[in-house]
C-alpha cells in the first residue's frame, strides 16, 4: 500500500479492532514515518456524529488551545489580520477567539456550525489557520494540507505525534480504536517531511502542537512563548487585545 503522504511503500504493521467489530490493518511507512489504516471503509459509520461521544475533553481543549493559540498569533503574526480555524467542529474555538479579540472565521464539511454562526468563512483573506485535532482524522493528508495552503501559508494545528517506537493498538489510545474516526497518525519526519515539500518551517513542542509556516520565527522564542503561556501571558493578551463580543452583537443582531 502506498503512503498517503509520500508515496513511498508501506507495509503492515499490525491489525487492531475498531468499533469494536472490523478488524483492519495499519500501514508504516519506513520512509516519512507515516501510520495509516488501511481504506476506511468504515468511516461513513464513525461519523454518526461528527464529535465522537468519547471526546469529554472538548471544552477543556479548546480552552487551553485558545490560550496558547493567542500568544502565537499576537506575538508571530499580524493580529488585527482575519484568521480561519479549519475543521472547526461546532464553531467553539472560533468564538473563544473572537472574545478574545481575533478575527477569526470557522469552516468545517463534516460538522454543523452552532456557536460561531455568522462567521463562516466565506472569501475573506487569512492571515493563518489553526486546526486543532483534525490531522489525524484526513483519509487524504496530502489533499487537506493543500487545501489549507492555497487559503495560508500559516497553519497552527495539533495532532499527537507517534512515539519513537510505534505502540501497539492497546498502548496507545489515541488509535481511537472504540469511535473509528483516528486514521492518519504523524511522526515528527512526517511533519518534516511535509514541511520540506512545501518550502515551509516547522516549530513544535515534539508532542502535540505543530507550527506550518513561511516566516522565519526564532525556535528558542516559539518554545520559550509556550512555556510562559502556561503562567499567565495569556491574560496579558487578553488585557491587550479587544473583544468582539460586543460588536459581533451589533453585527448580528
Amino acid at each position: 500500500m502506498k503512503c498517503r503522504v509520500c508515496n513511498q511503500d508501506s507495509s503492515v504493521i499490525f491489525n487492531a479492532v475498531i468499533l469494536k467489530k472490523y478488524d483492519i490493518k495499519y500501514y508504516n511507512c519506513s520512509y516519512c514515518g507515516f501510520l495509516q489504516t488501511e481504506e476506511p471503509y468504515w468511516i461513513k459509520e464513525a461519523y454518526a456524529e461528527s464529535i465522537n461521544l468519547s471526546d469529554t475533553g472538548i471544552m477543556y481543549r479548546n480552552l487551553f488551545l485558545s490560550s496558547i493559540s493567542s500568544s502565537i498569533l499576537y506575538c508571530f503574526f499580524d493580529r488585527k489580520k482575519s484568521f480561519l480555524d479549519f475543521a472547526g467542529g461546532y464553531g467553539i474555538f472560533t468564538r473563544l477567539m473572537r472574545d478574545i479579540g481575533f478575527d477569526f472565521y470557522w469552516n468545517d464539511k463534516y460538522s454543523q456550525n452552532l456557536i460561531a454562526r455568522g462567521f463562516e468563512h466565506k472569501d475573506t483573506d487569512i492571515e493563518l489557520i489553526t486546526s486543532f485535532e483534525s490531522f489525524e482524522h484526513f483519509e487524504n493528508p496530502i489533499e487537506e494540507i493543500e487545501s489549507m495552503l492555497e487559503i495560508s501559508r500559516n497553519i497552527l494545528f495539533s495532532t499527537e505525534l507517534l512515539p519513537a517506537i510505534v505502540p501497539n493498538p492497546k498502548e496507545w489510545e489515541y488509535y481511537g480504536l472504540g469511535h473509528g474516526q483516528h486514521i492518519s497518525f504523524y511522526s515528527m519526519d512526517t511533519l518534516k517531511y511535509i514541511a520540506t515539500k512545501y518550502n515551509l518551517n516547522l516549530y513544535t513542542n515534539k508532542y502535540s502542537l505543530h507550527l506550518l509556516t513561511d516566516r522565519k520565527i526564532s525556535n528558542l522564542s516559539f518554545q520559550l512563548l509556550l512555556k510562559i503561556s502556561r503562567f499567565g501571558f495569556f491574560n496579558i493578551v487578553k488585557k491587550l487585545m479587544k473583544s468582539k463580543i460586543n460588536n459581533d452583537w451589533e453585527l448580528l443582531k
